[in-house]
Formats: structure tokens, C-alpha cells, sequence
């Protein structure tokens, strides 16, 4: 009876360790997951900052862009309005202000004097920073997310989820269609690049011997054009038993007049 005791009392005690160490484990992840949204939420709050400084400046070089302008403004405001709302609709809010910042980004590449001016370049230097930081937060935030919400579903710990009121967190995605937008990749054809050739063109009904031919002086329009007998156009036949190049030494043969080779002999091949 009393090993019975013993063996009940240690399961017992076995079940509120592993029941206190799950228990635990949720309140530390819980606690992460705050922890990294307040350092996102840090990070957007310097944006805040730094947009309104750096819209007064766009705005001194190009004032006609106004519609521009107070989209953006617009656009912070609510996002600063949402601030105590949940990370969805946190999310919804950032990715309308930051596709109203890259339409602004958009409009200033239309002005020179602008891109060459120092303070500009200093503010969207540190928003890039901010935007990078942001990013890099999201990341650590959305994995912590992903862990403390797969422990509420997995068994057994959403027992323990379940009993003291463990809820899943949402996560802070910022649905950015140029991010997402899968980019158009062209690779082009020959002849597409400045000064580079185009393979040449075979008329129909032409076999191709497998080699590119060059291109010889006086082929060109105007010149010679060769019949299917292989005679230039316009040169009438020579006489039966006439050779067509009398008068005229072929490329390579022996000068005109010289006599034909002899039994024996290799023909003359231009060689001295």
C-alpha cells in the first residue's frame, strides 16, 4: 500500500513540474514576443519622425507635387492613430504608408536638383536604415509568433494554453505588392544589344551548308547576281568548245595564253 502512495504521489509531482514547466515556458515566450514588438514599435516611431522632415523638403524643390505630399501625410496620421490596435491592423496601416513613401521616392527621381541635395540624402539614409531595422524585427517578431502559437495548438501543451487563457498572437506582415511582385526577368535575342550582329537570314528554299559565308565586295545590290547556270546576269554563253574566261586569267590558274599541262605534269596551282 504504501509503494502504491509513493508511486501516485510522484506521478503527481512528475505532472505539476511538467505542468509548471509548460506553463513557464508560455509566460517566457509571451513575454518575447512583447519584447520584440516593442522594438518594432520603436523603429516606427522614428519613422513618424523622419517623414514630415523629410516631405518639408521634398516639398521646397518640388511644390507642385502636392497630392503627393499629402497622401503621405495623410497616411502617418493614421498610422500613428492605430497605434494601440493589434499587429494586423498595425500592418494594414504601415503598408499603405509605405507605398505612398515609395510613390514619393518616385516623383523626387524626376528632379535633379533634389538628389543632389544634402540633407535629403542624409534623411533617406536613415529611413533606409529604419526601414532595414524595421524589416529585420519583423523577422525576429513573426518567428517568435510562429513558435509560441504552434505550442497552443500542439497537444499537450494547449491543454495547459487552454486552461489559463493562452491566446494566439497575431503576426505583423506588411502586404508590399513590389516586394511580392515576382520580377520580370528578360534574357532578350541576338541582336537585341547595341552593335551586336544578327545571325544572317536564309532565303526560302536555301540549304544551309552548316558555315556562315561572308559577305564579298560587289554582292551587295547593283552587283553580279548569279543565275542557277552560274554565269554573272546579262553575259552571254561562249561558243561550243569556247572557254568563257578566254582573254581573262581565272583567280589562282595560269596567266592567259600559257599552255595546259602536259602528261604527267600537276597542273599549275599559283605557285612560283
Amino acid at each position: 500500500m504504501t509503494v502504491v502512495i509513493i508511486v501516485i504521489v510522484a506521478i503527481v509531482v512528475i505532472l505539476a513540474i511538467a505542468l509548471m514547466v509548460s506553463y513557464n515556458r508560455f509566460v517566457k515566450q509571451r513575454n518575447l514576443i512583447q519584447e520584440s514588438w516593442r522594438q518594432i514599435d520603436v523603429e516606427l516611431h522614428r519613422r513618424y519622425d523622419l517623414i514630415p522632415n523629410l516631405v518639408e523638403t521634398v516639398r521646397a524643390f518640388a511644390a507642385h507635387e502636392r497630392h503627393v505630399f499629402e497622401e503621405v501625410a495623410r497616411l502617418r496620421t493614421q498610422a500613428v492613430n492605430v497605434q494601440g490596435a493589434s499587429p494586423e491592423q498595425r500592418a494594414a496601416a504601415e503598408g499603405e504608408l509605405s507605398g505612398a513613401l515609395r510613390q514619393m521616392m518616385i516623383s523626387v527621381e524626376a528632379y535633379p536638383q533634389i538628389q543632389s541635395n544634402q540633407n535629403f540624402l542624409n534623411l533617406q539614409r536613415e529611413l533606409t536604415d529604419t526601414e532595414d531595422r524595421i524589416a529585420a524585427g519583423r523577422r525576429f517578431y513573426n518567428a517568435n509568433v510562429g513558435d509560441y502559437n504552434t505550442r497552443i495548438e500542439a497537444f499537450p501543451s494547449n491543454l495547459i494554453a487552454g486552461s489559463f487563457k493562452f491566446e494566439k498572437a497575431g503576426y505583423f506582415e506588411v502586404k508590399d505588392e513590389a516586394v511580392r511582385s515576382v520580377p520580370q526577368v528578360s534574357f532578350g535575342t541576338i541582336g537585341s544589344v547595341p552593335g551586336e550582329q544578327t545571325p544572317p537570314q536564309m532565303q526560302p528554299g536555301a540549304q544551309s551548308s552548316g558555315q556562315i559565308q561572308p559577305q564579298l565586295p560587289g554582292n551587295d545590290q547593283g552587283g553580279y547576281q548569279q543565275q542557277a547556270g552560274g554565269y554573272p546576269q546579262g553575259q552571254q554563253l561562249p561558243p561550243s568548245g569556247q572557254s568563257p574566261y578566254q582573254g581573262q586569267p581565272p583567280v589562282g590558274g595560269p596567266p592567259a595564253g600559257a599552255p595546259g599541262p602536259q602528261d604527267g605534269q600537276p597542273p599549275f596551282t599559283g605557285g612560283q
